[in-house]
């Protein structure tokens, strides 16, 4: 393998281009108009361009992304996280077109990107899975028959897309009267989201955690399962924070869960990166969720842990290597790591994204500390993709030390120009449920809504802000406080009082 194409872009591109230097492999970078200049199109040997911004007609044309990868005589295709990186289709072009996808068979993907089909799959492997629909819903299902499939399920339900996933396609039932109109809703979503609108039901499970087992398999039968990652901080379905390990996985239930996502991933016949998803509830029961055929947005939780570098053994396992790691070393955590995902996003403002140009950018550092980012100063963050900028990942001897060392590395980060969710996570990482490993998938989304729209508190230019204010203050009342007969002056109004710490001014 002498040169490789990543099918993607910001940080993760980079992330993969950094394994192939290591490893001594050239890399092509490909770009859309508004990427034309961005941090990942720098860092490649070259770069070509795919097309206009919106992605159907750059980053998701597989028609493109082949000829390119011919034109410049790359023999391996890496395609990220997101875009294409699930998509049968394009692993079936790239090895039609000669080329090695670095990731699982088309077959896989298509078996284990069918969430009905990957839970039969987890029930041949012996896997317990969530009680509910083994079959997609079919098309034109009576509304009496809908109900008496749900009745047969149970209430409260999810009604779940077959395909994709992100939340989108899902909605929860708590009572009958609401599934008709639940189900045409998921359908609907399905459909655009993914241009499949098969849905099925799956009892909810009240408050679960959401705990994932990475695992490698390679092409000579060999599994190997990781250490698990806490994926349970979800705003909307959507994670924002992981680490691993998770404060409620004993040594003996890790086993346990990494003995199941290795028997499911066997009986699919899986090679490359992967990752089992498990809800586990409040007894210490897991159940199986779904599998993501592809490397995680938070796979670098699992390296800091570890020491392995998972992007290199992607590499090493598409060229046909036999996984050589210790299965005892890549199960047991060796510290504590955390991830934030930072996003243009303003969580004052509901976190609706906050696209615009980076005035100036101030990275973290120190102990412990790695930032994987796609964005710089002067960059141009876009409307047309996921806003996700950079991760954030702290590492630490035990969950306490991470929590501190993320704590300090977000007081470090600034981003100016643009709104970010660094607020949000120095809020975050101070509240005590969190502090104490005490909370689930529904968690935040609680304490959100308990918030009230209240700011969020920390941004460096908020702090900064009120720096300024604050000193303004203090001088006004130091110098008003005697007065031109030298005596005290009257109490000021304790809005005014408190400036100089930040509170009242909000």
């Amino acid at each position: 393998m002498r040169k490789i194409l990543i099918a993607n872009r910001g940080e993760i591109a980079i992330r993969v281009m950094r394994a192939c230097r290591d490893l001594g492999i050239a890399t092509v970078a490909v770009y859309a108009d508004c990427d034309r200049a961005a941090p990942h199109v720098r860092y490649a040997d070259e770069a070509y361009h795919l097309g206009p911004n919106p992605p159907v007609e750059s980053y998701l044309r597989i028609d493109k992304l082949i000829d390119i990868a011919r034109r410049a005589g790359a023999d391996a295709v890496h395609p990220g996280y997101g875009f294409l990186a699930e998509n049968r289709t394009f692993a079936v072009a790239c090895r039609d077109a000669g080329l090695t996808f670095i990731g699982p068979t088309a077959e896989s993907i298509a078996l284990m990107g069918s969430k009905t089909a990957a839970r039969q799959t987890a029930i041949r492997a012996g896997a317990p899975v969530v009680p509910g629909t083994e079959s997609p819903l079919p098309d034109g299902l009576a509304d009496a028959d809908v109900r008496a499939t749900a009745e047969q399920v149970g209430f409260p339900l999810l009604v779940k897309a077959v395909a994709g996933g992100g939340g989108k396609g899902m909605r929860t039932v708590v009572e009958p009267g609401e599934l008709i109109g639940a189900v045409r809703s998921a359908r609907s979503e399905a459909g655009s989201a993914f241009g499949e609108s098969a849905v099925y039901f799956e009892r909810q499970i009240l408050r679960p955690r959401h705990v994932e087992i990475q695992l490698l398999g390679d092409h000579h039968g060999t599994v190997v399962p990781f250490v698990e990652r806490e994926c349970s901080i979800q705003r909307r379905h959507q994670k924002v924070v992981e680490e691993a390990p998770s404060v409620a996985v004993t040594p003996a239930l890790r086993r346990q869960m990494a003995a199941a996502a290795a028997a499911i991933a066997r009986a699919a016949g899986y090679t490359n990166a992967g990752t089992i998803e498990f809800l586990l509830d409040q007894s210490g029961q897991f159940y199986f969720l779904e599998m993501n055929t592809r490397l995680q947005v938070e796979h670098p939780v699992t390296e800091m842990v570890t020491g392995l570098d998972l992007v290199e053994w992607q590499i090493r396992v598409a060229r046909g290597e036999r996984i050589s790691i210790d299965p005892e070393r890549a199960i047991t955590p060796h510290g504590h790591a955390i991830e934030c995902r930072i996003y243009a996003e303003d969580p004052d403002g509901r976190f609706m994204p906050s696209p615009g140009r980076i005035l100036s950018l101030k990275a973290p550092a120190g102990p412990g500390i790695r930032r994987d980012s796609g964005v710089e100063a002067g960059f141009e963050v876009p409307i047309y993709y996921d806003s996700l900028i950079s991760k954030l990942i702290a590492w630490g001897e035990d969950r306490a030390q991470a929590i501190a060392r993320m704590r300090r590395a977000l007081s470090e980060y600034e981003v100016r120009g643009i709104k970010t969710t660094i607020p949000f996570f120095q809020w975050l990482m101070t509240t005590r449920d969190f502090s104490e490993g005490h909370f689930d998938t529904t968690s935040l989304d609680r304490e959100l809504a308990a918030r009230a729209g209240r700011p969020f508190v920390g941004a460096p230019e908020e702090a900064e802000e009120l720096a300024v204010i604050g000193a303004a203050v203090r001088s006004y009342l130091k110098a008003s406080a005697s007065g031109p007969s030298g005596r005290q002056a009257s109490r000021p109004n304790s809005r005014w009082r408190n400036a100089g710490r930040g509170e009242g001014l909000r």
